[in-house]
Order: structure tokens, then sequence, then C-alpha cells
């Protein structure tokens, strides 16, 4: 396995595998690696001619120069994990790497990205979209690799594929979850003990809300308050959103009946925010190859 740290190598390798028609699967992370990155990992490397696994700690994804100097780096522990299963390839550039002096050009996903998360955090998904398109260039993979806990971003990514006719597959991967529930997050390692145990209610919370729309619910506002007052029922968890939106657009629902329908929720606890969602839809609305049916 390579650790390539410099952009001009990176496209040059990539330029090489394509030339020899060897199929490219990415999976870019921020590194801080767990058992939810390297799901993503396995399923390219069944897909894949060759697995590229990109670590960028993107600034642009922070709200403060504290909180992205704070962010967990640690190369050889993801470059350890990563070896065993097949990556060939790491990418792991610098900011200024992937931006350097005078760089100015943004990617705005219009019309998606001002909602739920992008409401909390402005701009964030025009960092996101700009360093993925940065990378695309770069790696020009034939597949992408997203996890479904970062649900608004797989939809916001797949509609800039789409929209920039980009020759690439983006697939959502199901969240891997921890023994109570809890979404593997590199954010998890910031809770205390006490903090541990109460985020366990996001996943609760969402469940009760999928045993609701199973039993034949069809009311958005009536799983949003089942799902609200069991997460308000947690003293340490501080609701930021709770929406329930279509899985292409993001838009708003009322009636659930015959829709792919997204959950998606944000709280804070203690000082971590954590996110997670669950997909609501009937049997007959199920995709047939088990894809997710995200954007």
């Amino acid at each position: 396995m390579e650790i390539i740290t410099k952009s001009a190598r990176m496209e040059v390798l990539t330029q090489k595998l394509r030339a020899e028609q060897k199929a490219i699967g990415f999976v870019p992370t921020m590194g801080a690696l767990h058992e939810g990155h390297l799901s993503m990992v396995r399923e390219a490397r069944r897909m894949a001619d060759v697995v590229i696994v990109s670590i960028f700690v993107d600034p642009g994804k922070f709200r403060s120069e504290k909180e992205f100097d704070q962010y967990p780096r640690d190369l050889a522990r993801d470059a350890d994990m990563l070896s065993p299963i097949g990556v060939e390839y790491i990418f792991a550039p610098s900011a200024n790497e992937m931006y350097p002096p005078g760089f100015s050009s943004f990617i705005d996903v219009e019309g998606l990205s001002d909602r739920m998360e992008g409401v909390s955090r402005p701009g964030y998904f025009r960092s996101v979209a700009t360093a993925l398109i940065l990378l695309f260039n770069i790696v020009r993979p034939k597949f992408v690799f997203m996890g479904q806990r970062d649900a608004q971003q797989a939809v916001i990514i797949k509609k800039m594929v789409r929209d920039l006719h980009l020759p690439i597959e983006i697939v959502v991967m199901p969240i891997v979850r921890e023994e109570d529930g809890l979404a593997c997050s590199s954010k998890n390692v910031y809770l205390s003990p006490e903090e541990r145990t109460a985020a366990g209610v996001l996943y609760r919370a969402l469940k009760k809300g999928e045993e609701l729309f199973n039993s034949g619910e069809r009311s958005a506002g009536r799983i949003i308050k089942v799902i609200r007052k069991e997460i308000e029922a947690q003293p340490l968890a501080q609701l930021d959103y709770l929406a329930i939106t279509d899985a292409e657009h993001l838009d708003p629902l009322d009636d659930l009946t015959n829709q792919n329908a997204l959950v998606t929720v944000a709280a804070t606890f203690g000082k971590t925010r954590l996110i997670d969602d669950i997909l609501l839809c009937e049997e007959k609305m199920k995709s047939k190859t088990g894809r997710l049916k995200l954007g």
C-alpha cells in the first residue's frame, strides 16, 4: 500500500490505472476511521479493480480553527486499518495541497444545501462539494462510496454528479451501528461516558418512528411527534432539528403513502453534535437491487 500526499503524483497514477482500464473504487474520508468507513472499503474492494481511500481533513468543514486543530489525526493508525482489507493507495493531501494560495473556485448545489444541515451549518455543503469535486478530478473514480449517516450529503453529491455529467456512480452504504444502535462516527470519541450512554436515544427514537410507520401510520407529523418526545425525554440531548423529507429532493413530506421518506435528526450531547437518519418505505417501494434509494 502506498501513501500519496501530492496531487500531481495521484493524477499520474490514476491516469495510468485508467489507461489499463482498471475500475477505481474511491472512499473519501477525513481519517479517524471506524467500522463504517471499513464497510465502504470492503464494498469498494468487491466492486472495483483498485481501491483508493482519501484522508483529507478539510478545514472548510469546521466551524472554527480550534475545532479543526482538535480533530483526531493518526495516519499510521488509519493505514494499519486499511492495509489488511485490500486498499492499494491512500491519498492524504494537506489543506495547502488542495487549496493553494489564490484558490477561489467553489461548488454550490442550490436547492439542497440550504436546509437541515445547511441551516445549522451555513456554507458547509459548499465546502463539501468543492472538496469532493477536487478529489474526483484528481482520483477519477468509477465508483464513489458514501455512507447513509450523511444522507443529505449523499443526496447533494449525487445531484452534483448528475448535473456536471461526471462518469461516476455514487454507491450509498447502510449505516454501521454500535451495539446500542448509535451510528458509528469519528465524533463518538468526544462523548463522555454519560453522554455516550445518552446518545443511544437517537436510534431508539428513530426506531420508534419506524415501528409506527410499519404499523400503518402515514402521517409525518404524528411520527415526528413520537420521535421528538423520545429525544426530548433525554436530559443530555439538545435537539437541533428533526425532519421527514422525500429521499431525492429533500422536500418536506406530510403524507408518507407511496413515498421513500428520509427521517433525519441532529442533536448535541455536551459539546458533541451528532446526526442520524433512517429510511421509511413501503415494501413495494424498496429497491430490487438492495441499494439505498437516496438521491
